[in-house]
């Protein structure tokens, strides 16, 4: 294929999902699954010359999202804007935001502090991207646009699941369509220095296991930060460029797929009964992938009042209100989201002591294989016996 980021034809295979359901359509719960529901291939390549994991291909038609944003990108939002403000990054007086279809958006923070939309076409100081640009399926043309609309002084905030995380922590159901790429700061240096820009500083969060946010400028930069050496050199030795260590992804699907139905059967065999909370477009190719029915899990919780009455793409598991799960009073709960733990620690106190992190279920192959004893409960790296 041709790189969607440089032109480039030298990209490799590094995930291949084979064929799955479309991770933004969920059809009615009253509907049967149907035979060519799994018929979309989804798959991630990665290119030799500039660095970007991308999208394969995407013959999906784009619904409408049904997703409520969670709270810790709200909070999160809100401390990055406070970060960059400390810093002194930002500069000018208008603002110009490139949306996610995830929703969310900062400009009522930035509101706050004088920050006004730009009139016709006059670039912005202050142009803003976050989680945006990934869904735009010609990347280099979005670079230049987003370029294009920055002023010569000003600045271009980007914000980004880090591929170094997605690769490290083994998070390839980040791999989806309708996301066209996964940036390292490797890759995305190269593409912006291609739209005229050089990244001028760079910030981390844990949003997401670890997201990035960078501030860019026209024309060449100086020596990179401290913090920028930092980030790069992390990834060079993570080799986030390299097809191999990438191509890790392929064996963490595997593992994953499998420690979750096991994990579940284990349950089921100790008649404890589990649900889940997050019907997020990350658990599409989880739950399709370890082939998951409502047998084994009875119903997947979502505050999405849009997606009640429908069902998880590619199952016959229903999508549920919160009120249903607490009635339901499961055993377990499985969180299919973990940056939503904090949110939901507060709002279903009762489930306290419940919650399963999915992201452990990756950390814990064996779990349901050598002891019927093994549960992960409430917190990043918790395999724990109970």
């Amino acid at each position: 294929m041709q790189c969607r980021g440089c032109g480039s034809t030298a990209t490799d295979r590094v995930l291949d999902l084979g064929r799955v359901p479309a991770a933004d359509h969920f059809p009615l719960a009253s509907t049967h699954v149907a035979p060519d529901e799994a018929c979309h291939p989804l798959a991630m390549e990665l290119c030799r010359d500039c660095g970007l994991a991308q999208l394969a291909e995407d013959d999906t038609m784009t619904q409408e999202p049904r997703g409520v944003e969670p709270q810790a990108l709200k909070d999160q939002a809100a401390t990055a804007i406070h970060t960059l403000d400390e810093a002194g990054w930002l500069r000018g007086d208008t603002v110009l935001e490139f949306g996610s279809p995830h929703g969310g958006s900062w400009l009522p923070l930035l509101a706050e502090r004088g920050y006004r939309p730009p009139t016709c076409d006059e670039p912005a100081s202050l142009v803003l991207d976050c989680f945006g640009i990934m869904h735009d399926p010609d990347q280099r043309s979005a670079f230049r646009l987003r370029a294009r609309t920055t002023s010569g002084a000003g600045v271009l905030l980007l914000q980004f699941h880090s591929l170094a995380t997605i690769v490290e922590r083994g998070q390839w159901n980040a791999l989806r369509h309708g996301h066209f790429a996964y940036y390292s700061l490797t890759s995305l240096r190269r593409i912006l220095l291609d739209a005229g820009m050089h990244v001028a500083n760079a910030w981390e969060f844990d949003l997401y296991g670890g997201t990035v946010l960078v501030a860019a400028r026209h024309g060449p930069g100086p020596s990179p930060s401290a913090t920028l050496r930092r980030i790069l050199d992390d990834e060079s030795a993570l080799g986030v460029d390299v097809c191999g260590e990438v191509g890790r992804l392929q064996r963490a699907a595997d593992r994953h797929a499998v420690s979750l139905r096991h994990w579940l059967e284990s349950m089921a065999g100790r008649n404890q009964r589990v649900y889940a909370y997050g019907a997020a477009s990350r658990a599409v190719a989880l739950l399709h992938r370890a082939e998951i029915d409502r047998h084994l899990l009875p119903g997947v919780a979502d505050s999405s009042v849009s997606k009640l009455g429908r069902r998880m793409p590619g199952t016959d598991i229903p999508i549920i209100s919160p009120v249903q799960l607490l009635a339901a009073d499961p055993d377990r709960v499985l969180l299919t989201v973990p940056d939503l733990l904090p949110e939901v620690r507060r709002q279903f106190p009762t489930l306290a002591g419940r919650w399963v992190l999915d992201e452990d279920l990756r950390a814990c192959p064996d779990l349901g294989r050598s002891s019927r004893n093994h549960a992960i409960v409430e917190g990043p790296g918790s395999c724990v016996r109970r």
